[in-house]
């Protein structure tokens, strides 16, 4: 991913009020992100856990969408759940059901669009074993990481198509 600003980041949110992306807090850091290894831009609200932002450069350009954590799930420590972008096992919550208000109509009327991602949105990370804790696990091997980046990048695409359809 190239690196982007607070200003596009911000223009980019396709599924929230220009209010709402004025409001949001960006992620701190953008000078320190390992642009390279990036396939999307994923935070989470540090004034507001149950908040997440997703960007990503599309064919159309950069394209950003509000997430809603769900709030409530206890899960098994001893279980683990797969993040339907990435394909990484996590323990306990770290795996979370994560909400976009669809665009246009739809979203106004409360429809939404869910996924369970990795609850720190750092997808691409995990893919390229950049980040690890201790529950995280791959269960892709003898799967090139290339294929592991395209699938987690068309999974994405799949999600944001879902989120901006607005004939939904």
């Amino acid at each position: 991913m190239n690196p982007v600003t607070d200003a596009e980041i911000r223009s980019s949110f396709a599924n929230c009020s220009k209010g709402e992306a004025k409001r949001a807090n960006l992620h701190k850091g953008l000078n320190e992100m390992p642009w390279d290894d990036l396939d999307f831009l994923g935070w989470r609200d540090p004034g507001a856990l149950d908040r997440g932002y997703i960007v990503a450069e599309r064919e159309s350009g950069l394209v950003g969408v509000t997430l809603r954590a769900s709030s409530g799930v206890r899960r098994s420590l001893a279980k683990s759940n797969i993040c339907s972008l990435c394909s990484t096992a996590h323990a306990g919550t770290g795996v979370v059901l994560y909400a976009a208000r669809r665009v246009g109509a739809a979203g106004r009327q409360g429809n939404t669009v869910g996924a369970y991602i990795c609850g720190d949105l750092a997808c691409s990370l995990y893919v390229r074993e950049k980040k690890k804790n201790a529950a995280a696990e791959r269960h892709l091997e003898g799967v090139p990481v290339e294929d592991q980046i395209a699938d987690t990048v068309r999974n994405l695409e799949q999600f944001l198509d879902r989120v901006l359809d607005v004939s939904a």
